[in-house]
């Protein structure tokens, strides 16, 4: 059993004061909010801040709200709460069927949307869900508030583009007329995605007008599938064009042989995933206008 190494501990009572103590302690420093990804790196010495700013009190970050036609999602939301909140399923369905595959209820009653996205990891599920929805990252810093969107969050494995004294505090999502849903391939469950894919998709008549592809744990740039989508742009939504999409999105990505597979199987699942989460996401489409007509 290994222990975390020795660290200084500060808690934060607003934004502004969690900024303060970012540029106080500096690079080395880190936020912690469910801590279920970066305690367990620490016990094992892979990270070793020397500062933790613990981010619990800012209640003003736990809000699930519609603003002027956008999703907003704090960066401490939990997973729990985005996987209850009828707002979320009514309009993106495809965060309630993530987080019903993420870990279980102990961690998603604390570990948060933020914190999830900020560790970046390559297995990650909401990344996949907010780059397939084309969602934005609010990072707030010394200098004020910056947008960035969801796809060009990521620039690496672990690796986002937060600065070192600069918080992610909230997650946006345009809302639109559209269906969306996640497929996911676990070797347990509320394990980590062997693979995963998420799809968003808008009809017109029988023409997709909008489509988004994301994909997890396949070595996907930034979490997402720009060929496939560009494929289907335009297209009739039919299963022919699903099919090759899947084949597109698998020929694209660059997964990496592990415990979880080889490369070959990870390609096979990035292909039947794609088709599946595609799918999904045109019946729901169809059942929402049919209630509608």
């Amino acid at each position: 059993m290994q222990v975390p190494a020795q660290f200084q501990y500060e808690r934060a009572t607003s934004v502004a004061h969690a900024l303060s103590l970012l540029t106080k302690f500096g690079p080395e420093s880190r936020i912690v909010a469910g801590g279920h990804s970066l305690i367990p790196m620490m016990k094992l010495r892979l990270a070793q801040p020397q500062a933790l700013i613990d981010i619990n009190d800012l209640s003003e970050l736990a809000r699930i709200s519609v603003e002027d036609g956008t999703l907003c999602v704090g960066a401490m939301v939990r997973h729990a709460d985005l996987l209850s909140s009828a707002v979320v399923g009514e309009h993106f369905p495809i965060f309630h069927d993530a987080e019903r595959v993420i870990a279980d209820p102990v961690v998603r009653n604390r570990g948060t949307v933020g914190g999830s996205l900020c560790q970046a990891d390559p297995s990650e599920d909401l990344s996949a869900a907010f780059a397939a929805v084309r969602g934005e990252a609010v990072i707030e810093g010394p200098g004020g508030r910056r947008v960035v969107p969801v796809r060009e969050f990521f620039t690496g494995p672990y690796q986002t583009v937060v600065g070192d004294n600069e918080m992610l505090v909230q997650l946006r999502v345009p809302i639109s007329s559209s269906a969306s849903a996640y497929e996911k391939v676990e070797r347990r469950a509320g394990d980590w995605a062997v693979a995963a894919a998420g799809a968003e998709l808008r009809i017109e008549g029988t023409q997709l007008v909008s489509v988004g592809i994301g994909l997890t744990a396949l070595g996907a740039p930034n979490f997402h599938a720009p060929e496939a989508e560009e494929y289907l742009l335009g297209g009739p939504a039919v299963d022919e064009r699903f099919a090759e999409a899947g084949r597109i999105a698998a020929r694209h990505c660059e997964p990496v042989p592990d415990q979880r597979g080889p490369v070959d199987y990870k390609r096979h699942l990035a292909e039947v995933l794609t088709v599946r989460a595609l799918h999904r996401a045109r019946t729901r489409w169809h059942g929402n206008h049919r209630q509608e007509a």
